[in-house]
């Protein structure tokens, strides 16, 4: 899933757009194929990331240009092709790539049959009801994901590399004093509304492996969010607040000039931290990659807010 597209639940309309299937490889032949060589579509940016760390880049995507402005690392590779947006794809791009195998997520499902018609499609669940632990089910379609690809051991690196930044992580942010401190993690969405991440969100398995504590405890959706008032966040005020890129500068020059927002605790306190962007919806090199600002930004206290 390309992120820009996951708030738009509009209704896909695939009606009278054809191409030239191209055949499809069975289940079984493509979980059994010697990757060299293989072409994989991935329509979801946590998957893309995994196949890249896996050193299996996919040869196309989404709408790759957005990957700089969320994903960031791991850089995307050059010459990925841009398949158009996630919900409607461009066909003939997808046709012309002769793809082995496409990877998917329970967001797509819509569209998997018509995908099917392109290769042989597979379906990685991360971000799907019921309410769940990112991190975990991350490791899980990981495992699975390698499997199909018959890179187990690509995949089991992966994970290993994972459970050693969040242990990493934990000890430095120990060293800092930091350990058990309340921390909320949100994406603006303008000056009066964030995004927070709670409990099972990635952002929140992974304050909860480095040793800090969710300050959001209110129920969240299975994609780990809620969506609420800046003045909520007044609940958790002995928390730091670490709000993630991109924000856009309009938001920023507002809060600066809102009343309610100077009156949060955090605010008033100096314990407002950004960070450069992470995927939230991403999987474990997403998770490492918060683990590793998370360290970076709060044990050396670099306030910007």
């Amino acid at each position: 899933m390309s992120v820009s597209s996951m708030p738009s639940r509009r209704a896909v309309m695939l009606g009278g757009l054809s191409a030239a299937a191209a055949i499809p490889l069975s289940r079984s032949a493509a979980a059994e194929q010697v990757i060299a060589g293989l072409r994989i579509v991935s329509m979801d940016f946590g998957l893309a990331e995994t196949l890249i760390e896996m050193g299996l880049p996919p040869v196309a995507l989404p709408d790759p240009a957005s990957w700089a402005q969320w994903v960031v690392e791991p850089a995307l590779p050059p010459g990925i092709v841009n398949l158009g947006t996630d919900r409607e794809p461009n066909l003939e791009i997808l046709a012309a790539l002769k793809p082995d195998l496409i990877v998917t997520t329970p967001y797509l499902d819509a569209i998997a049959p018509l995908l099917a018609r392109f290769a042989s499609t597979r379906t990685f669940s991360v971000y799907a009801p019921p309410v769940g632990h990112a991190f975990d089910r991350s490791v899980v379609a990981t495992n699975q994901l390698a499997a199909a690809l018959g890179r187990e051991g690509a995949g089991e690196a992966l994970i290993a590399r994972a459970q050693a930044c969040m242990d990493e992580a934990r000890l430095h942010l120990a060293a800092a004093g930091l350990a058990g401190r309340p921390v909320l993690a949100v994406n603006f969405l303008d000056a009066r509304h964030v995004r927070v991440y709670g409990a099972g969100s990635l952002f929140g398995d992974v304050l909860e492996r480095v040793g800090l504590v969710n300050g959001w405890t209110q129920p969240s959706n299975y994609w780990g969010f809620s969506t609420v008032g800046i003045e909520a966040l007044a609940a958790s005020p002995a928390s730091r607040l670490v709000y993630l890129e991109p924000i856009a500068a309009d938001t920023l020059g507002r809060l600066e000039a809102s009343p309610l927002w100077r009156s949060l605790p955090f605010v008033q306190a100096g314990r407002v931290i950004r960070l450069p962007a992470v995927l939230m919806f991403g999987m474990l090199p997403s998770a490492m990659r918060f683990a590793r600002q998370l360290t970076l930004h709060l044990a050396g206290e670099r306030d910007d807010g």
